[in-house]
């Protein structure tokens, strides 16, 4: 049994955010993450032309910016070397190929127990924490909806999880099914390499420029948008990150890098003013 203070689930960018704000407070962690590296969706489930869809200046991580000659919309490779560059900052190190299995809390000694799998050796590893982060992220699952016909389509079907460039599809008919982020830059990609690109739409949009986004955010702050680019509900993400019994759930408000940063921020504060009124 490993004893912790906060045991992190996840070294994506806001299990990183998280782990680095922590060290700022000097409080101790470990971050646990299940694939061979961190930001794994980033290295290897990624579209090669992926920019980062905000400026550059609301996608920094906590306590590090982005170099002076960045580009303002950061290309896919150098967003991931800012966070190799971030890892080694902070002195974040993960234990890679770490999967939790279960959490379970203790109401007695007010603790979390977790049990996780060390996959490489096929070991357990049990871990006692007065705190839990889920860092786990909020799209690393493909999501497929049942289509009827689907599993007859003589075509290729994937998730844009596979998609890498529209080069091995110049001269096909490709449909795009989704009108987000994606969606959007994918069918643009695959026109742009002379594929015949429909893309298919359930419900209507609204289309706003990212130059627009930008002066928005910087006329009135990130607050003012929610996911969609539209207006958001006032307290619709007031302390989402904050569970009971010492747990909180990290970049789940579907905020972008702007809400990850946010997120890390006040998860590690309150960490703090816990261990502060434990203590006194």
């Amino acid at each position: 049994m490993e004893e912790v203070v906060v045991l992190i689930v996840g070294a994506g960018p806001v299990g990183l955010a998280t782990a680095a704000c922590l060290s700022q407070f000097s409080i101790p962690y470990v971050i646990v993450e299940r694939e061979s590296c961190s930001a794994s969706l980033w290295r290897n489930r990624a579209y090669d032309r992926l920019k980062l869809h905000l400026a550059k200046e609301f996608c920094e991580l906590p306590h590090m910016s982005y170099p002076i000659d960045a580009p303002t919309y950061i290309p896919k490779n150098q967003f991931v070397k800012y966070l190799d560059d971030y890892i080694e900052r902070f002195n974040i190190q993960p234990k890679y190929l770490t999967a939790v299995e279960s959490s379970t809390y203790d109401i007695d000694e007010k603790c979390w127990s977790i049990i996780a799998c060390d996959i490489e050796k096929c070991t357990i590893v049990n871990y006692k924490a007065k705190f839990l982060v889920v860092a786990s992220g909020d799209n690393s699952e493909d999501n497929i909806p049942v289509v009827p016909g689907l599993e007859t389509f003589p075509g290729v079907a994937i998730h844009s999880s596979s998609y890498k460039s529209g080069i091995s599809y110049t001269g096909r008919n490709v449909l795009v099914v989704g009108s987000g982020n994606s969606g959007m830059e994918i069918a643009y990609d695959l026109a742009s390499h002379g594929a015949n690109t429909s893309i298919v739409i359930r419900s209507p949009i609204h289309i706003m420029s990212k130059e627009l986004i930008r002066l928005g955010m910087t006329l009135n702050g990130e607050d003012m948008l929610n996911s969609d680019g539209l207006p958001k509900k006032e307290l619709e993400f007031q302390n989402h990150w904050e569970g009971a019994n010492m747990v909180y759930c990290a970049g789940l408000g579907r905020r972008g890098l702007a809400g990850i940063a946010l997120d890390a921020k006040n998860i590690s504060s309150d960490i703090k003013s816990s261990i502060e009124s434990m203590s006194g």
